[in-house]
């Protein structure tokens, strides 16, 4: 497929316009092929700041919400060298944070979609992703812990397994609350506690248990 620069131009000064200020994911944003992430019907929408459906009524996320939690999870002096992803859906998240050079854990309860999305990003060359099938609310324990967690699915309350994976300093980057009612939290673990702080409204599909 052929993809227009001005396309990819346009959707970076968008996300510039938004607030996003890490050159790192702005420069990943501009050189990624969104268009390889969804099915062929979408691909001449990749390069809009816009939700697409990738089937088994999940979506791959507005280019702008990636860009704000990569942005939110990376943001301070603390490197994020081991990532666990909850929900890879399409993997074009898990690939913004392979570019980064972390060491991305990917957890996918949906295994149609783990097992496209294990193709797709080994067909695109990335060697710093380990893949998961399981439920994502108990997060990938025998990696742990992570120097960040995000997660790509609007959890009811943040679940306890995750906070417990994180390492010290470790950085918890979750949408929380029902489908009208949703902030995209920041959670940081310190020494004795966690601090959080609300980013964003957002609208994302539920983290769900179990597995399918």
């Amino acid at each position: 497929m052929q993809v227009s620069l001005s396309a990819r131009n346009k959707l970076i000064a968008d996300l510039r316009r938004q607030g996003i200020t890490d050159e790192r994911v702005l420069e990943i944003m501009q050189k990624l092929p969104r268009h390889e992430f969804v099915d062929e019907s979408w691909r001449a929408e990749a390069y809009k700041n816009k939700p697409l459906p990738i089937g088994q009524s999940q979506t791959i996320s507005q280019p702008y919400i990636v860009a704000l939690m990569t942005q939110a999870l990376l943001e301070g002096d603390r490197p994020r060298k081991r990532v666990l992803e909850i929900g890879t859906g399409s993997g074009y998240q898990t690939a913004v944070l392979a570019e980064l050079g972390i060491s991305v854990f990917s957890v996918e309860r949906l295994k149609a979609l783990s097992e496209v999305a294990r193709e797709r990003l080994r067909a695109l060359g990335y060697r710093n992703v380990h893949f998961g099938y399981n439920d994502g609310n108990a997060g990938w324990a025998s990696h742990g812990p992570y120097d960040g967690i995000l997660v790509t699915a609007a959890a009811a309350s943040v679940p306890q397994p995750l906070l417990d994976q994180l390492d010290k300093h470790g950085r918890l980057v979750i949408p929380v609350g029902p489908p009208q009612n949703q902030v995209l939290r920041v959670i940081d673990r310190g020494a004795r506690s966690f601090d959080t702080r609300e980013l964003a409204t957002v609208s994302f599909v539920p983290l769900l248990e179990g597995r399918a």
